[in-house]
């Protein structure tokens, strides 16, 4: 008797897997007169046959991330990853990875995903890394790639689709080809700052101070020193700490090691932190930073110089975008050295203006 298979089937955030993707499941039961085979309720398929199961799970819910809970999940073999490009961190794949380790079957990881910006993890791990062009279908390093566009479906969709692409062919190649066929961007559609560039960190005289925004969970510690040149409109910025994990007397070592004495700006919702970190000789201090809005504004006011070695700024900067540009609201990712850049920008430009900004 053949072992019963156990698929987790997942997406960033899923809380409709009722409303989306079981229904297409049970059309598809549904085609093959399959009904009295399958149990299905809104978390778990399950065939009644052999005690295969589908379960559909979040990894992030509005409880927080629940990585742990799904790597505790037993027997599972194949993991689908739908959605895959809104997980940002690889430290959430790779743990889930590791866990699916059944025995004397073969385990299996799936990502289905639309491809983003070059800078995506995925694309520097199962792309870049490999030598793998956008668009090969074919297996390496026991890697199967498969890539699908209209093309593979084309005698079934209507004139006025194919019409439509053509359109967008000719006055918008990149969309096309991004959109379209499934290429890889440079930077993210939607950016929020455009201005921004590559170049030396070379304050001249300026005053030079630092942003810190705190790492919770997964996310990094992020520490940037910044010099404002109001006369030119420009902010130099040059990357000092972006890691995870630090416990705060760690956090402390390493900014005195890297700064020293340098004034710091922090934000003021993190009071223990702040004065922990005062404790330990570290020259912070803490800014009511408004809405978000404000400080970005501030930001997009200025040309920001971003020093060659930054790397996590500039992917930061290349990736960080609306989510809808209309409401100017953000996405909640790629947003760590750009919070403790415009904690450091409030404080410079707006608290000693205007007075809408208090230091503690």
């Amino acid at each position: 008797m053949s072992k019963n298979i156990r698929v987790l089937f997942t997406r960033y955030t899923m809380v409709s897997a009722h409303l989306s993707i079981i229904p297409e499941f049970l059309e598809k039961i549904g085609l093959f007169g399959f009904e009295n085979i399958f149990s299905v309720n809104k978390a778990e398929v399950l065939n009644l046959g052999n005690n295969s199961d589908i379960l559909f799970r979040g990894i992030k819910t509005s409880a927080g991330n629940q990585t742990a809970s799904l790597k505790s999940l037993t027997g599972v073999s194949t993991w689908v990853l739908d959605e895959a490009e809104e997980l940002i961190d690889e430290n959430i794949f790779d743990t889930i990875d590791l866990s699916i380790r059944e025995k004397d079957v073969q385990n299996r990881i799936i990502l289905v995903l639309n491809p983003v910006t070059k800078e995506h993890w995925i694309y520097e791990r199962f792309f870049e890394s490999k030598g793998v062009q956008a668009g090969f279908n074919g297996t390496k390093d026991n890697v199967c790639y498969i890539h699908s566009t209209y093309l593979d479906n084309i005698e079934n969709l209507s004139k006025s689709f194919l019409e439509r692409v053509e359109m967008i062919k000719h006055r918008n190649f990149k969309k096309y080809q991004h959109k379209i066929m499934g290429g890889w961007l440079d930077k993210a559609e939607g950016v929020v700052f455009e201005n921004w560039s590559i170049g030396e960190f070379n304050p001249n005289g300026l005053q030079v101070s630092c942003g810190l925004d705190f790492g919770f969970s997964v996310d990094p510690d992020s520490l940037t020193s910044i010099a404002i040149d109001k006369k030119h409109k420009r902010i130099y910025l040059k990357e000092e700490i972006y890691r995870n994990g630090l416990k705060t007397h760690e956090l402390s070592a390493i900014i005195l090691e890297k700064v020293g004495n340098m004034l710091i700006i922090a934000d003021s919702s993190e009071p223990r932190l702040i004065a922990d970190l005062k404790h330990l000789g570290v020259n912070i201090r803490a800014v009511k930073k408004g809405t978000i809005e404000s400080g970005i504004t501030r930001m997009q006011d200025y040309q920001l110089i971003v020093s060659p070695e930054s790397t996590n700024i500039a992917k930061e900067l290349n990736n960080y975008c609306f989510a809808d540009r209309g409401s100017k609201l953000y996405i909640d990712s790629y947003n760590h050295a750009i919070d403790g850049i415009r904690y450091n920008v409030i404080y410079h430009l707006d608290n000693l203006n205007y007075g809408k900004y208090f230091v503690q």
